[in-house]
């Protein structure tokens, strides 16, 4: 079993001038986070689609511990399914798949749930906080309107995180010498994986809201800023697996994520 960190490298210039291109902040989080959730004995591998610059971002990974680099060469404008399915073939062996929650162009965000599907495991997306046991790990998930979610992730997943969540450890002058010499395995990416659909990141659907109620302008007002009101921060609810899952099905649809 491997432990994986997957890496995207942009170049946000129209040129393509690498001294202009590297990661983002989120993506250097999901590295640290490789390195320290690697059992003793277990391989932690870095992965990166995109051209023969991106191997800058994977010698630097070696620089701070990693101890295989692999770069998918594959078309920049590739779709995220098509760079998770490319992943997912040379990550086949994973326990933790570690990746950002966002990318220095500020893409769809999408790829993590993608790779997730591909590779068949569990998924634990937008984590803004992360303590790692030896058994089994505690993560918490950034959702809408300011709520958060406790998970307990003990098997085979993929985890995307912010860049606050860890501060990648400095590499050691030997580790930045070695890495100016190592291997970086290339992979040839599959052919015509160009997609034309313009992705977006999702956004959930508007929510319906009853017109405010209130004689007055002031009361109207209050009614709308929901002013006076005491809101619960947090539940806890015990429910059976059929009664917790409509209890979701229940909230997503209210928070507007379902029609």
């Amino acid at each position: 079993m491997t432990v994986v960190a997957c890496l995207k490298w942009v170049t946000p210039r129209a040129d393509d001038d690498d001294r202009f291109a590297g990661i983002s902040a989120a993506d250097q989080s999901a590295l640290e986070f490789a390195l320290q959730s690697a059992q003793p004995g277990e391989d932690v591998v870095a992965v990166c689609a995109g051209p023969v610059g991106a191997e800058r971002a994977l010698r630097d990974a070696v620089a701070c511990g990693v101890t295989r680099a692999v770069r998918i060469d594959l078309d920049p404008r590739a779709s995220s399914s098509a760079v998770a399915s490319a992943i997912a073939s040379v990550v086949t062996e994973a326990r933790l798949v570690w990746c950002g929650d966002y990318s220095l162009d500020r893409g769809t965000g999408s790829m993590p749930g993608f790779l997730a599907a591909r590779l068949g495991i569990g998924q634990a997306l937008g984590l803004i906080d992360v303590t790692i046991a030896h058994d089994a790990m505690t993560v918490v998930r950034r959702l809408d309107g300011a709520r958060r979610e406790i998970v307990r992730v003990s098997g085979p997943a993929v985890l995307s995180v912010e860049g606050s969540t860890a501060r990648l450890r400095r590499a050691s002058l030997r580790g930045v010498l070695a890495a100016d010499t190592a291997t970086i395995d290339v992979v040839t990416g599959p052919s015509s994986v160009v997609d034309t659909v313009d992705e977006k990141p999702f956004r959930p659907r508007a929510r319906a809201l009853a017109a405010p109620a209130g004689a007055s302008a002031l009361d109207r007002v209050r009614s709308l800023t929901d002013a006076g009101s005491v809101t619960a921060r947090s539940e806890t609810v015990v429910l059976d697996p059929p009664a917790a899952a409509a209890r979701i099905v229940s909230t997503l649809r209210e928070w507007g994520y379902l029609g």
